[in-house]
């Protein structure tokens, strides 16, 4: 790079300082509020939670990769990978409880988290993931 492409480059990046820094500042203030306003099991639906009722009027989301996905997962879920959830935030549905879930509930939960940022309300993580749900589920197809 030549000296005068190094400096338009440094240029560009301070114009971009200030904005980048009010995103940040409004991405924080959306997470405080969240975590400041939010039950303590809010958010979350145990394996025994799940009949039959609960279990065909719910989507299920498989956070966990493709290849897990395609090991096993419950019957009728969809595989969104939990970094992708806000790319393909319009696949979860607004008007249906959707149950996100990984092996363990870690996953699912980074990926709620983003959700609830990003204003979306309508579903829960599987406390416990694929594996609570296949020792202590209530309905299992």
């Amino acid at each position: 790079m030549t000296p005068k492409t190094l400096l338009a480059a440094a240029a560009f990046g301070l114009a971009l300082g200030p904005a980048a820094a009010a995103a940040q500042d409004a991405a924080i203030e959306a997470m405080q509020e969240y975590l400041m306003f939010s039950d303590y099991e809010a958010g979350i639906i145990l394996p025994l939670q799940i009949d039959r009722t609960v279990f065909e009027a719910a989507l299920f989301v498989d956070t966990r990769d493709a290849a897990q996905f395609a090991a096993g997962t419950i019957p009728g879920a969809v595989n969104i990978e939990w970094r992708e959830v806000l790319d393909r935030i319009d696949e979860i549905p607004e008007d249906r409880m959707t149950i996100l879930f990984c092996n363990t509930g870690s996953l699912s939960a980074q990926a709620s988290f983003a959700l609830r940022v990003a204003g979306r309300a309508n579903f829960v993580v599987l406390q416990s993931g694929l594996n609570g749900w296949r020792a202590e589920a209530a309905y299992r197809p």
